[in-house]
């Protein structure tokens, strides 16, 4: 007799059941298994499908394990925000706006090349830079966003010269700081880039009294916009700013601003110190769409899913290294700093204990700076030099909500003397330098320029 070798689980048998295995296998929670009977013949292997895995997602700094098949998208999470108290539902609707015009802009920068947005526009700001024509399309889609979110009073972007006022119909309480797009001469290289943004409560020195006559005696903007020319006089509420309209006939000659009393206790209201931020964060635009985001409780990233448009929570909580290994700075000007830094970026290229210098790294991006910096840890600075005694970065749109990230991560931030968020601003587009990063990496800097 030949003696016929039981089947291996690889094998497969002929089976009588009606048992139809089921596609995503590691989802069925009681499978069943066909046993012999009467019916058709079917097809099948003897090998039992694995037992459902309850897995854990890697491990990212800051993070703690969950369910791998769990996922919270960024407005659950500010709905639980919500409801705990952390923030109000008006600020709720704000933060989603923003993220609605960087999913906006993350879309455009993907097919920038193809849609013809590469290259300058032909304009210059008000910082007298060149302006890309993505500068100018990103400014529109985040104060459209903003004005109809209907909880924004006051806008100030690095685009524009003054700040923003929301009009009456869209009018609400919160002021909102934001470069729209940051290191935008990365874009025709497809390099990363960024959105920068930081909100702020009303100022009290912001509001007057709609009852009071006195508030329209004086006219707040005169602008030729065609026939009939419309002089705007302005009033401040707890609601922002509110226009009313009167019919003014411009009579010749240039096109003509008055600022009033009102508008200037407005912009003033909006060079507020960094230490007064309800809320900061930043989109990054790289090889990943990442929204970062601090209510003054941590720092929390949400990475979009392109497959259906949703920012998915995957770093919680998190803390910078206290050390690190890389600097960034733009070496480019070394020859134009003072000799203490000098002497500094000389220490940091000398081997260390590990018999290896820091390395550096200058990616042209604040965003992807502070990005990285907050995973890997290190240092990033921008000095002031002989040509820009005040740096380059813009206090109240870059610096002031970047500081505000990082100290919320554990990290510091300096202008070489004082804390970044306890500066106030005197003006909008006030400049300061800027060192930033890993506590004690700060601290160490701090030491040579003293």
């Amino acid at each position: 007799m030949i003696s016929i070798p039981a089947p291996s689980s690889s094998q497969t048998l002929f089976s009588t059941s009606n048992y139809r295995l089921s596609p995503f296998p590691l989802l069925r929670r009681n499978p069943t298994y066909p046993v012999a009977g009467a019916g058709s013949f079917r097809c099948r292997t003897t090998a039992r499908p694995p037992a459902l895995v309850t897995s854990t997602e890697p491990k990212t700094r800051g993070s703690e394990n969950k369910d791998y098949y769990r996922i919270e998208n960024l407005t659950t999470w500010l709905l639980k925000q919500e409801q705990g108290g952390t923030i109000d539902a008006e600020l709720t609707i704000v933060l989603s706006s923003i993220s609605l015009a960087c999913k906006q802009i993350a879309s455009l920068l993907q097919r920038s090349s193809i849609t013809n947005l590469t290259g300058a526009q032909g304009t210059i700001n008000v910082q007298g830079e060149d302006q890309k024509k993505l500068d100018v399309i990103s400014n529109e889609l985040f104060c459209s966003c903003l004005r109809s979110s209907g909880r924004t009073g006051i806008i100030a972007s690095e685009e524009e010269a003054v700040p923003v006022a929301v009009e009456e119909t869209y009018s609400g309480n919160y002021i909102v700081v934001f470069d729209p797009i940051d290191g935008s001469a990365n874009i025709d290289t497809a390099l990363t880039t960024g959105s920068i943004f930081g909100i702020y409560g009303p100022d009290k020195q912001c509001l007057v009294d709609l009852d009071d006559d006195s508030t329209f005696s004086k006219p707040f903007e005169l602008k030729q916009r065609g026939k009939p020319h419309v002089l705007y006089l302005a009033v401040t509420t707890v609601r922002g700013l509110i226009y009313r309209k009167r019919t003014f006939k411009f009579l010749s000659g240039p096109e003509v601003e008055l600022l009033d009393e009102a508008k200037e206790r407005c912009v003033i209201s909006v060079c507020q110190p960094g230490s007064n931020l309800l809320a900061a964060g930043y989109c990054l635009y790289s090889s990943s769409v990442v929204f970062t985001l601090s209510l003054g409780k941590g720092v929390f990233a949400f990475t979009l899913d392109p497959t259906y448009g949703e920012f998915v929570l995957t770093h919680e909580n998190i803390q910078i290294p206290k050390t690190g290994k890389i600097y960034s700075f733009n070496e480019g000007n070394y020859d134009l700093w003072d000799d203490k830094l000098k002497n500094y970026l000389d220490h940091l290229r000398q081997p260390g204990s590990n018999g290896k210098p820091y390395s550096g790294r200058y990616i042209g991006c604040l965003v992807g700076e502070i990005h990285r910096m907050l995973l890997r840890g290190g240092i990033y600075g921008n000095p002031k030099n002989k040509s820009s005694k005040n740096g380059n970065l813009r206090l109240l749109y870059e610096c002031a909500p970047m500081s505000y990230l990082v100290e919320q991560a554990g990290g510091k931030a300096t202008d070489g003397y004082q804390r970044i968020l306890e500066i106030t601003p005197s003006l909008v587009h006030q400049r300061t330098p800027i060192f930033i990063g890993s506590p004690e990496e700060v601290e160490k800097l701090q030491k040579y320029l003293a």
